[in-house]
């Protein structure tokens, strides 16, 4: 699968066009989709329309650092926070698949066809509830789709379909969900191309360090493997580990000695009471509980690493009662950014991820460091 950048540069130097681009991706999704259910809707006709103006404006001399590049939206409203997107030069080719209604959302999307399966083993989940979208990235349908992270819903599916997953600093873009919990984010198959979106959502301003200020030190980094409360299965934490090492190796990391522990409250009542309407007080103590053991470690170290989900990919009749996200949603609820970076496959032959987490606002620093992994 050809990359979000590489698309781009052919259509603005003329090697290739929008509507090249965007004819391939919408065969590939009739090809594949009947089978992967990872599109509720699929626009075909608006698509080539706008491939077509986006040569037009090529052609009158308009720069657009993503132009041509094919999409997915996460579900039917995912254009209202495409805007931005749209403007660089992509063009969504259709709603990707979200949780159906009476769905548990941690299990499956619902697509035109069904049940939206994982790339990897068609019995097996891709996560929610950005299913949809961690599947036609992870089956190469188109290189970037949107997504959005309340709870762990880009990093979680990213995780299980071996593919990139960025959850913005809580606040940061607009965002629709009333309780602050949601923050938006992106996948992708390179971190490259996660990088490319960041520049184009959080703009100029906001990235003009980017691509020249990476750190001038090795960031220091911590292994969580529970936060100390999780109890994650052996195999996602020694993957995980072994990622945390890999990036330690390749110097992008300077993993500092364990010391004390990190002992998190559990996040999972409080950000039940938040989005509905339990205990207030309880989950008022907790954030700030929270808070001020994150505060300490970021003024410690510049990343926390973990495992990013406690278990492989489940089967379609869900989770039992363990949740997915026991990893993610404490960033949910103290608003840092994560992302999530493809870890290896299980003996299953699924993948997991190794979850990296900042201090607020610092995307740069998570993208800088995934990518001295990948391209």
């Amino acid at each position: 699968m050809t990359s979000a950048r590489e698309i781009a540069a052919a259509v603005r130097s003329g090697a290739s066009t929008a509507v090249e681009a965007v004819t391939a991706a919408l065969a590939r999704i009739e090809r594949v989709d009947p089978v992967l259910c990872a599109f509720a809707e699929v626009w075909e006709e608006a698509a080539l329309r706008g491939a077509r103006t986006v040569d037009e404006q090529i052609a009158a001399g308009e720069h657009l650092p993503l132009a041509g590049v094919p999409i997915g939206v996460k579900g039917r409203r995912g254009l209202r926070g495409a805007g931005p997107l749209i403007a660089a030069g992509c063009v969504p080719v259709g709603a990707t698949a979200v949780p159906g209604p009476g769905t548990v959302w941690q299990t499956w999307g619902l697509g035109r066809y069904g049940r939206t399966v994982n790339p990897w083993r068609y019995d097996r989940t891709p996560g929610g509830s950005s299913a949809g979208s961690a599947a036609a990235v992870a089956a190469g349908l188109v290189p970037l789709a949107t997504g959005s992270d309340g709870a762990g819903s880009v990093r979680i599916p990213a995780a299980w379909c071996g593919v990139v997953g960025l959850k913005a600093t809580n606040g940061r873009l607009p965002s629709a969900d009333r309780t602050g919990l949601a923050a938006p984010g992106v996948l992708t198959r390179c971190v490259a191309d996660a990088e490319a979106y960041w520049r184009v959502l959080a703009g100029p301003a906001e990235t003009a360090g980017t691509a020249g200020g990476r750190e001038r030190r090795t960031p220091t980094a911590l292994w969580s493997a529970d936060l100390g409360f999780a109890d994650p299965d052996p195999e996602p934490v020694a993957l995980a580990r072994a990622a945390a090492r890999r990036l330690a190796d390749a110097g992008a990391v300077r993993l500092l000695p364990p010391g004390r522990p990190l002992r998190l409250e559990d996040p999972g009542p409080a950000w039940l009471a938040l989005r509905g309407g339990g205990d207030l007080g309880t989950a008022a103590r907790v954030r700030a509980v929270n808070d001020r053991l994150l505060g300490a470690l970021f003024r410690r170290a510049d990343l926390l690493l973990t495992p990013t989900t406690p278990c492989a990919a489940h089967g379609h009749d869900g989770p039992g009662d363990r949740y997915s996200t026991a990893l993610t949603w404490a960033f949910n609820l103290s608003g840092h950014p994560a992302l999530n970076l493809p870890a290896g496959l299980g003996r299953d032959g699924c993948p997991v991820g190794l979850q990296l987490v900042a201090a607020p606002g610092r995307e740069e620093l998570l993208l800088a460091v995934a990518g001295s992994a990948t391209c």
